[in-house]
């Protein structure tokens, strides 16, 4: 695999955010493996890290890879800067490109990590790369409207409230409402 490209990498105070690698995957197990018990709907369930053997774990990597390289999708490790830890992901994913430049954000910061701002800090930095680094105008964030962590974190780093999108999305059995925030870029 290619070395990270430094323009898909980015330094904050605390943190580093950059596409995994190979050799992340010892990091990524334990990052895993040390999460708390499942505080809310909204977190991904817990895998069984037993199944995720390095070469399962490189396929994702390559898959990522492929994504970036289509301008799909950008899917971001954050690591601690003091211990390289991994405290979770981002993803920026195209909507559109041509005279929009819009895209999606997405992220989802370990629960062993929580309430010590790493979330803010990462999505920060991700906002950063989408609008200074890949081009995009316009970034959203699609959140559940009864995830008030979520809500508080995007208004917490300047998104705005635009609409809510009904029967939006398809999860949890049901079509969902969605709340949509939004930041265009200077």
């Amino acid at each position: 695999m290619k070395p990270v490209n430094n323009i898909l990498q980015i330094e904050t105070e605390r943190l580093i955010v950059r596409p995994l690698q190979n050799q992340d995957y010892d990091k990524w197990i334990e990052g895993e493996r040390n999460r708390l018990a499942k505080q809310n709907k909204y977190e991904s369930d817990p895998i069984d890290v037993r199944e995720w053997t390095q070469d399962k774990f490189h396929d994702v990597v390559a898959k990522h890879q492929k994504l970036i390289a289509r301008d799909e999708a950008y899917v971001f490790a954050v690591f601690r800067k003091s211990d390289q830890k991994h405290l979770g992901k981002l993803e920026v994913c195209t909507i559109m490109r041509d005279e929009f430049q819009w895209g999606l954000l997405g992220y989802s910061i370990h629960n062993q990590y929580w309430r010590k701002g790493y979330g803010k800090e990462a999505v920060k930095a991700g906002l950063d790369i989408a609008f200074n680094r890949l081009g995009f105008h316009r970034i959203e964030a699609h959140i559940n409207v009864d995830n008030i962590p979520s809500v508080k974190l995007a208004e917490s780093i300047g998104l705005t409230y635009e609409c809510t999108r009904k029967k939006f999305i398809f999860e949890f059995g049901n079509w969902t409402d969605n709340l949509v925030y939004y930041a265009n870029s200077l």
